[in-house]
């Protein structure tokens, strides 16, 4: 009798469709959680914004001017009005969008003491599904039926507008 040791096709293959299954349950669950947290990145990294312009206004802002560009709020040495170090370098960045988290951010001071802040996915889909605003009263408002990301940042009528942006819970 010639008894051969080990394990068939059948019970191998078994085995991998067993795995597959697995799987295709787990990674859908696993990028839903990526995205939920790149979103509470995202809100985090506006309400530091917030702050920093709260900082910039006291330490910088002659006659109420916020920092008009992220890169103004970046690192720099010596810290000044230019780069006053108030948020890092992948927020704080050059070119906009400057991205952290899966998130573009842009920065615009339209007038005197206003601003706007926007956060939109650096993938739609796949790093976020939300857009989100701020301006200077410090509410953090998301988009309304939102389905792509955006390519710059929002008007601040359109932040400030219930009917386009809600604030977050």
């Amino acid at each position: 009798m010639n008894k051969s040791r080990g394990f068939s096709l059948i019970e191998l293959l078994i085995v991998v469709a067993i795995i597959l299954v697995i799987a295709s349950i787990a990674i859908p669950n696993l990028l839903r959680a990526k995205m939920s947290a790149n979103k509470s990145a995202a809100v985090a990294t506006i309400r530091n914004i917030n702050n920093s312009q709260a900082a910039y206004l006291l330490q910088y802002g002659n006659s109420l001017n916020y920092a008009t560009s992220l890169a103004q709020l970046g690192p720099g040495t010596p810290c000044n009005a230019t780069n006053a170090c108030l948020v890092d370098q992948l927020v704080g960045c050059a070119a906009e969008p400057c991205v952290k988290s899966g998130f573009g951010f842009f920065l615009a001071s339209p007038a005197i003491a206003s601003y706007t802040l926007t956060a939109t996915p650096a993938v739609w889909g796949s790093t976020g599904e939300n857009n989100f605003c701020s301006t200077e009263s410090g509410v953090i408002r998301s988009e309304v039926g939102g389905a792509a990301k955006l390519a710059g940042v929002v008007a601040h009528s359109a932040c400030d507008n219930p009917a386009t942006y809600t604030p977050i819970q």
